[in-house]
């Protein structure tokens, strides 16, 4: 019998390469049973989350009326935990020096790539051309470079954003998506103050992964254990993710309920946030070398499956999508996006001077969805959805297993809900024009009426009064 142990701390025994194959075997033949099928559609219909076998049974389903129930069912369940909430932010790339050669990156070592790196003074340009477009939360991305950007360096980055103050408030939450590292390393990153520290597994097919890799991210074990050590270093807000297209989507998808599985299984809370990011072309890589890509039809399918399997954990997409594929996965789990992105150093305020100096800087991959913020959320309004810059939670202490209790019981709802209201209405009153000012108020007087909790209720129609009356960062 192969080892498979979901409370192991080894990662070839929490992601065991035998139990994904079984399972994916075993999914081929339940796959027809529709009653089983049917069975395990009531079960997720109940917010009660899915195994990774069960979701393998459903990654398997090629039965358009069922995939349309599937849709249909991750609606439902994403409304029922999130409501019609949209949590935005953007990157901030602070380094693409990179010691690593990874295949389908164009921050790869062998690129010959202008390389940048920010000082201190062009993080805060950087911040302050983020806060003119209305951002509030932030993911710091970083190639692995311990000389050139060590940890230092980063927690410097850190203060600086955070020491940055405007008229209409600051950066109020920094997430970080850096090269994995050690547990004091991770400490140092809680004590910094940071909100949810992410790491992609890129492939959990560990021969698969050992290919595209060169340099120290090649260490399977050291990166795929990165959780283990971010929350032995106490960060409980953890996001995983795969990159698609790599390898098959089936076996990745198994793979990251394992892991969701695991750090549940020995930490007491799942991932905060998945992200589903899809691979694209990058300067310098050869988009035609990888079998694996995943088309839209099967992409929108475990998107729904994920959100099925693990229905009070966020689920992150990037603009590397379409306006109009976004759209589409918005109404299958997908709960946090980005909104004008920049995927390369300095993007934001940066780029400019940096052509100026002849840096040839390329970015990280190319991005398909280009609006600016504004248009995005013109978009999610007009779709029904309330944009939200919250960072209540985490500043608040509502963090890990905190915040999973409150989500399984129903209670955020209380403070999710007005929360996003109000600060739609601070980007309303600092950055809106006419039009979306308009149509914003009009959503955020009607939806603030459904606050389950009267005395809650009556306090943020409280805070939204003193909020257009010109106070700021009111928050439950």
């Amino acid at each position: 019998m192969y080892q498979y142990n979901v409370a192991s701390r080894d990662a070839n025994e929490f992601i065991a390469d035998e139990e994904i194959r079984s399972s994916l075997n075993e999914a081929v033949k339940l796959a027809q049973d529709k009653d089983y099928v049917a069975g395990l559609l009531a079960k997720a219909r109940e917010y009660k989350g899915l195994s990774h076998r069960e979701a393998a049974v459903l990654l398997e389903i090629d039965d358009d009326e069922i995939i349309a129930q599937m849709f249909k069912i991750a609606k439902k369940v994403k409304e029922k935990i999130y409501g019609k909430r949209i949590v935005l932010f953007a990157p901030l790339y602070l380094s693409s020096y990179c010691v690593n050669n990874c295949k389908y990156c164009g921050y790869k070592c062998s690129n010959k790539i202008g390389r940048y790196q920010l000082s201190q003074e062009e993080v805060r340009e950087e911040v302050r051309a983020l806060e003119t477009l209305g951002h509030k939360r932030l993911l710091l991305e970083a190639g692995e470079d311990d000389e050139r950007c060590p940890i230092e360096y980063i927690l410097e980055c850190i203060k600086t954003i955070y020491n940055e103050k405007f008229a209409n408030g600051a950066i109020r939450r920094v997430n970080v998506d850096i090269a994995a590292t050690s547990v004091e390393n991770y400490r140092k990153l809680k004590e910094a103050g940071i909100g949810t520290y992410i790491l992609f597994q890129e492939t959990y097919h560990k021969p698969t992964y050992l290919d595209m890799h060169r340099g120290p991210k090649q260490n399977y074990e050291w990166h795929t254990e990165a959780m283990d050590r971010a929350m032995q270093g106490g960060i409980d807000d953890v996001g995983i993710g795969a990159l698609f297209g790599l390898y098959d989507y089936r076996y990745e998808t198994v793979g990251l309920l394992m892991h969701a599985e695991h750090l549940e299984a020995v930490y007491g809370v799942g991932p905060h946030t998945i992200s589903v990011p899809r691979l694209l072309p990058a300067y310098g890589v050869d988009y035609d070398q990888f079998p694996y890509l995943v088309n839209d039809r099967d992409f929108k399918k475990l998107v729904a499956v994920i959100r099925l399997a693990v229905p009070y954990t966020g689920m992150i997409l990037s603009t590397r999508e379409t306006a109009e594929f976004r759209k589409e996965l918005l109404e299958v789990g997908i709960s946090q996006m980005s909104a004008g992105s920049c995927v390369g150093v300095g993007g934001y305020a940066q780029r400019a001077k940096a052509e100026a100096e002849g840096c040839e800087e390329k970015p990280q991959f190319d991005l398909a969805d280009h609006r600016k913020p504004l248009d995005v959320i013109k978009g999610l309004v007009k779709d029904g959805y309330v944009p939200s810059y919250c960072t209540a939670c985490y500043r608040e202490g509502r963090t890990g297993d905190r915040f999973m209790a409150l989500a399984k019981t129903g209670e955020i709802a209380n403070c999710c809900l007005p929360n996003a209201l109000l600060t739609f209405e601070e980007y309303l009153n600092d950055y809106a024009d006419e039009e979306l000012t308009e149509m914003g108020r009009k959503m955020i007087d009607e939806e603030i009426k459904t606050v389950p909790n009267e005395k809650q209720r009556a306090k943020a129609l409280e805070y939204l009064r003193r909020i257009r009356q010109g106070e700021r960062d009111l928050r439950f």
